[in-house]
Order: C-alpha cells, then structure tokens, then sequence
C-alpha cells in the first residue's frame, strides 16, 4: 500500500457550481478514476446544441494513469457522457446492474459496445481497482441501483454520496444502509463529498411511495383514458404507474423511444414487475374502452420532440387528446423549462383533457435529500472534512451552512468549483491549481466544434438577423464593377424597407469609394470598413445591430 504521505487529489470536472455534467476524478499514487461522467442539458442561450458535457482535456493527457471510471447510477447526468470518454480513453466501466444496463442503450448508440468492458458490482462490494480500495453503499434515489462510494486511503476514508435521500419507505424495500454510513463514521471519515441539490429546501423529502397512493386515487376517479408523463429513467415511478393501472383493470402503452428502452431494459433485468398480456403496442390504443388504458408516455419537461409535446400538438400521428382524456405531469420542471412546460399544459387544456400537474397533488416527489436528511448524513458520517458537491453556487453555500452547524469546523469545509484540485496529506487539506475543465458542447455528430464564438454568432443571429453585401470590384483599379447588392434575412423585409435598404447601398459606395481614393484593395481592410460603416448607420436607424456580413468579389 502506498506510503502515508503520498498525497491524495479529488478533482472537479463537472457538477460544481452547476446542476449537471457530473464527474469527480480520484488521484492516488499516480493513478486515477472517475466518478460519474454525465451531460447537461443545453440552456435558452445555447440554440442548436443538443448536449452540454465536461472538458475532458486533463484526463485525455493522463490517459494512461486512468484505471476505470465508477458510476453511481444511471441518470443521464451522471451517465450520459460516458461514451464521449470512451472515445478518447479505453478503461473498463464498473456499476450496477441496471446502470450498466441503461449504459449499454447508449454504448450501442455510439458502436461501443463491443470495445468496452463493463464489470457489474453491487452495494457491499468492497473491491480494488489499481490502488484503489472502494466500497460501495446502498442508498435510495429516484431510480433502482444506486450506490454511494467509500475509498479508502491511508489518509483515511473518502465518502463520495452522490445523488440520495433517505427514504423509509421505499418501492423496493430496500432502505439506505445508514448502518454502514454510521460505521464508516465510527472508523474515521476524513472527508464527505455530498448531493447539494436540494440543500436549499427544509425538512424531509417525500417517500416515493406517497406518489402511488395518489396514482391510485386520481386513476380511481378518472373515466377516460390516463396519460402519465414522467422521466423515462425513474424506474419505481413506473412501477407504482403499472401497479395503479393494474388495480383499475386498465392496459398499459409506452411512448417514446426513451421510455420505451428503459421499460425494455428495466423489465428484462427484473426492475420492473408487469402482469403478462397487460402491456398493449400504441397501435391498439383505440381499440380499448377509453377506461381501460393508461399510456406511459416521455415529455414531463416540455422537450418539443417529446412525444406528450407531439400528442399535445396532434402530430403523433397515432395518439391525440380527446375530451375526457386525463394527463398527469408526474415531474417538477427543470429550471428554465417553465415556460415549455406551461405551454404544453395550455395546449392539453385546450384539447379537452383534464390536466394534473401541481405538485401539492403528490404526483411527484423529489429524489433528492432535503436539509434535515443532509444534517443527518453528516452526523453519521461525521466527516473531518465536507465538499458539498451537485448543486448551483448557493445550494453549495447554503449545504456547507448546514456542515458548519452539525459541527464541521467553517476552515474544513470547502467550497470548490469546476477544475478546483483538493489535496490530501497528512498535513491536512489544500487547494492547489487548477486543471482544464467547462463546457464542451455536443451539436449534432460534432463534439466541441461549436465554441462561444458559434454561440454569439447564434445569438446574435437569432435576436437581430443578418445582412449580407454583395460587391464586384476591379482588382486592378478598384472599380465597382456590380452592386452592392444587399440581401435580408431575419432584420427587416426589403420590399417594406426599400428606403432604409437603398440608403444602405448608399453607405457601402461611399466607403467603396473612400478606401479607392486611398488606394486600399486588401479585402479584409474593404470588409471591415463596410462592416462597421454599415453596423453603425443601421443602428442609428433601427436601434439594432444585425450581423453584417460583405462579399466581395474581385475579377
């Protein structure tokens, strides 16, 4: 085993100061692992960019050191960018059943899944990966499968909670294992890594068991068919949804290629129990007693190419609201998708359904540790040192509040951001330099071709338009030899604004003729003096600043 003085790093490529993008890299004796390798999801201010993931360049430069990346569940925050990785590094993948079941959908998608090597462990595996001495413990979440990670270091051990919450009533029975929380506590825990998202909240988080006693009440009640729209990957709400219905007498019907894989998978791994002959294709929707059928569907966040969007708009094709139709949103929109969720719900309304969505209804409970649940982590665990970790900057200011009043002295808890490097040795704990690290945004089969640059252009494309300037000149004299001509998209309609547009050309002659008189035929010098004379007269004008774009062209 390493000497005891050897340091011990804890890296932050993702999930800190934001909520998303999870990865954690472990550095002990010149070796390293990865904790999670998640995406997030674009915000309004990043149009066409499909995913968000972390800048993976420091481990691509310590490729060689990297022994396996650990995954704690299979959320798409904690998973998704996983084969974005493999792609750069070729190391073995360790998790849970049903997380590396979810993984393989997505190795598949990416023609990985014959070069990488997947090994199952599950809660109360203790195990070693290079020099690494892992644990790993059960602890409850909105979906199946979900382990914390004990390391253990001759500093002492490393707690790493990611996503948890203590639920006492669980779907599947199987409660967090506060027994081994609490003797890790006892042995010595030399610093807790802990979930911040809901740091900011009271009390305690609901149990998910309470989202089916309210499926069977508003299931009870409904006289038509029952949409129920909800994250694709949280297994236990799908299966209070099969419980409800079966109780009711109805058919199941699963939409959207999300939800449908993970029913797939789920039911294939024996995390989902369904009665034989109750699962119907969509094909058979109409042939039902509209009181007999419940259709499972993906969209609880609004996505326009969500199928609850594409039936709430009638452009499924084979599913449309009807009057007596009831939906429930079974979901808490994400920050920034209020407003698409609320014009689903309009749409849903206007189509005749009955809409529930409220989340005092009980059809949706957090799978997220509230603050009391926290404090009781902490004093289980009774850390020396506390990194609250998963969460926006205030959800980690106000989770290290929490710490510093279970008893964690104020100078041992730190606030880290992304690329921050934490050293352990035996003189305690320091933040040293920083590493690469921010967003790499995935559009369409590009990954990190569309920087900050394609991004402003976007924006600025989408707020004020473009102008485009075409010109022939003389190479030799300099001489128009045709146009400008200018051409509108997005900023004004030239047929309605043939003065301002003539006015424009006026503009670019004038310069045209300036930079002649001069002398200057260097084409960039042309473009730039078109280019700001033109921003500058339009902007007086219109009070907006389209992005201009000349084309010169010389014979």
């Amino acid at each position: 085993m390493a000497k005891k003085d050897n340091k011990f790093r804890i890296i932050f490529l993702g999930g800190m100061g934001e909520i998303g993008k999870n990865m954690t890299v472990f550095e002990w004796n010149n070796e390293l692992i990865v904790i999670d390798a998640g995406v997030m999801f674009p915000e309004d201010d990043m149009p066409g960019v499909d995913l968000v993931i972390p800048d993976t360049t420091y481990l691509i430069e310590n490729a060689s050191r990297i022994k396996a990346v650990v995954l704690t569940h299979g959320h798409e925050d904690h998973i998704g960018g996983v084969p974005f990785l493999l792609k750069q590094v070729n190391i073995p993948v360790y998790g849970t059943k049903l997380t590396l079941g979810l993984l393989r959908l997505k190795l598949i998608e990416h023609g990985l899944e014959r070069t990488t090597e997947l090994r199952e462990i599950k809660a109360g595996d203790r195990i070693t990966i290079g020099g690494f001495d892992i644990e790993f413990i059960h602890v409850n979440h909105s979906i199946p499968d979900v382990v914390a990670i004990a390391i253990r270091t001759p500093l002492g051990v490393v707690v790493h909670c990611s996503d948890f919450k203590f639920d006492q009533t669980p779907i599947d029975g199987k409660v967090t294992d506060l027994y081994r929380l609490a003797q890790l506590g006892n042995e010595g825990v030399l610093c807790l890594l802990s979930d911040s998202t809901n740091a900011e909240r009271p009390g305690y988080t609901e149990s998910e068991r309470t989202v089916g006693e309210t499926f069977a009440r508003v299931f009870a009640r409904a006289e038509g068919r029952i949409f129920v729209a909800t994250f694709a990957s949280n297994v236990h709400r799908l299966q209070q949804i099969i419980s409800a219905s079966q109780a009711q007498g109805r058919k199941i019907c699963v939409v959207g290629r999300s939800m449908v894989n993970v029913f797939s998978i789920a039911q294939e791994l024996g995390y989902l129990q369904i009665p034989e002959g109750m699962l119907v294709d969509v094909e058979q929707v109409d042939k039902l007693p509209a009181n007999k059928v419940v259709i499972i569907t993906t969209g609880s966040q609004g996505e326009p190419m969500s199928a609850l969007t594409r039936i709430a708009m009638a452009e499924h094709g084979k599913l449309a609201i009807t009057e007596g139709d009831t939906v429930i949103i079974s979901a808490n929109p994400i920050p920034g998708n209020e407003k698409s969720v609320g014009k689903i719900i309009n749409h849903l309304f206007k189509e005749g359904a009955t809409v529930v969505y409220e989340p005092h209804f009980g059809i949706h409970t957090s799978g997220h540790a509230k603050q009391e649940e926290l404090k009781l982590l902490l004093n289980l665990t009774k850390p020396r040192y506390f990194v609250p970790i998963h969460g926006e900057h205030r959800m980690l200011m106000k989770h290290a509040e929490l710490a510093e009043i279970t008893g964690v002295p104020k100078e041992n808890i730190m606030i880290a951001e992304l690329g921050s490097v934490l050293e352990f040795n035996s003189s305690g704990l320091r933040l040293t330099e920083r590493v690469a690290s921010g967003q790499v945004f995935v559009d369409g089969l590009g990954v990190g071709d569309v920087g900050n640059i394609v991004l402003r252009d976007r924006r600025q494309l989408a707020s004020d338009g473009i102008l485009i300037v075409v010109v022939t000149i003389n190479g030799r004299n300099g001489e128009v030899l045709a146009g400008p001509d200018i051409v509108s998209r997005g900023f004004v309609y030239v047929r309605e604004s043939e003065q301002l547009i003539e006015d424009a050309r006026d503009k670019v002659k004038e310069v045209l003729e300036e930079y002649k008189s001069k002398g200057v035929t260097e084409w960039g010098m042309l473009k730039q003096g078109v280019r700001e004379a033109l921003s500058r007269y339009l902007y007086e004008q219109t009070k907006r600043r389209p992005m201009i774009l000349p084309i010169i062209m010389e014979v």
